[in-house]
């Protein structure tokens, strides 16, 4: 599981709160301890509740895009993070900036204060912007029978990615091409803007949207792909679909993501999984049930019937005196367990058919069947409607 929090939550950057409780409950619900089978579900329960009381409150969310996971989980240890003194929420002795400030040796809100109020940190700060970064995560859907998440399966498709440029090699432009200082910055990567709030005039940094920080311009740009360094092809891909795996969850394909920047590595392609609808069975869990019909005689005398499962058929006992509506478990007919041994059970719910036309064979036996137990009913006058009724 990811450590990102979007990515725990199966949500976009961009997700509303709505969105972020919607998919929290979903998780929450797939890796509570109480009710999942995977060893490691505490964890991620764990992972997803702590993701979404990020995500959901505004200060906390906004440090934690700013700062990206790892330095936000090192200014949350150091208290750098909600309200109290020092923390990003409240303001410290001495400190009219709450956690802003610091200033010590690997402070982690060392460089935003530094972006806000100058510093004379530009240079190093455009170094860093121009570290090697990880790819953006794609997402993608896969659509499976019930049969093929009873076996498990190799799943095939095609997604259109963004692509490392194979004719720039990712730099944007040809390889003899003339590198200039960019007349944006002066080659510092970043641009300053001075703007009045109500602590003062600050000046706030940001990349240089002329070179995107690199501090470098050059005299042509790749053809193929426009300067952006990559582009968008088809690619088809193999997923190995595990055997009960269920609708609605998400499988990852590491490294087949967006390209990283400046050398970083892809990101990851993330897979979620739809189950169609069956014609004989509904899944709840690992266990399917399924409606069966049987004939009058059979549920009078009882007798074997042949019921269908999702892998082939399996014979049920049904004993004298069933009523229509009962429900028959069978123990390891069902779904199998996600990475685990076992199948889930399915349960069978009889319904009891009657005949709607007889011949007069059949007629004269029911006749007498009604006499014996004290009938006294003519079958075409309302003998086959009353049995109807009485199920």
């Amino acid at each position: 599981m990811s450590e990102d929090f979007y990515d725990v939550l199966g949500v976009s950057r961009d997700a509303t709160e709505d969105e972020i409780t919607q998919a929290y409950r979903k998780k929450a619900a797939e890796y509570h301890p109480d009710v999942s089978e995977e060893p490691d579900a505490e964890e991620k329960f764990k992972k997803v509740k702590k993701a979404k009381e990020v995500l959901t409150d505004d200060e906390k969310r906004q440090m934690y895009d700013q700062l990206g996971h790892e330095r936000f989980e090192q200014a949350e240890k150091r208290g750098g993070v909600g309200g109290g003194a020092g923390g990003a929420g409240g303001r410290g002795q001495g400190n009219p900036f709450g956690g802003m400030g610091g200033g010590g040796q690997g402070n982690p809100f060392e460089d935003i204060f530094s972006q806000f109020f100058g510093g004379g940190r530009g240079q190093g700060q455009g170094r860093q912007r121009n570290r090697p970064r990880q790819g953006q995560n794609l997402r993608t859907q896969v659509t499976l029978d019930l049969e093929e998440v009873y076996e498990g399966v190799e799943k095939q498709f095609t997604i259109t990615r963004p692509e490392t440029c194979s004719e720039c090699n990712g730099r944007g432009h040809p390889e003899d091409a003339e590198v200039n200082t960019c007349p944006e910055c002066n080659g510092r990567g970043q641009t300053t803007t001075v703007r009045d709030t109500p602590l003062g005039r600050v000046q706030q940094t940001q990349t240089c949207p002329r070179c995107e920080g690199s501090g470098e311009t050059y005299s042509e740009t790749c053809s193929t792909c426009g300067g952006d360094g990559v582009t968008r092809e088809e690619a088809t891909l193999s997923v190995d679909i595990p055997a009960g795996i269920r609708d609605g969850q998400t499988l990852r394909m590491e490294g087949e993501g967006a390209p990283g920047e400046n050398g970083g590595p892809n990101g990851d392609l993330l897979i979620d999984v739809a189950v169609r609808e069956h014609d004989d069975f509904e899944r709840e869990g690992d266990d399917l049930y399924h409606r069966h019909p049987i004939s009058f005689p059979k549920a009078v005398f009882g007798g074997t019937v042949e019921v269908p499962t999702v892998g082939g058929t399996t014979d049920l006992d049904v004993p004298d005196g069933t009523q229509s509506g009962e429900e028959f478990r069978i123990r390891g007919e069902g779904m199998p367990h996600l990475r685990g041994r076992g199948h889930g059970d399915l349960y069978v719910q009889v319904q009891v058919v009657t005949p709607e036309e007889l011949n007069e064979e059949q007629k004269e036996a029911l006749e007498a069947f009604a006499e014996a137990g004290g009938e006294d009913i003519d079958v075409n006058e309302g003998f086959f409607e009353k049995i109807k009724n009485s199920f």
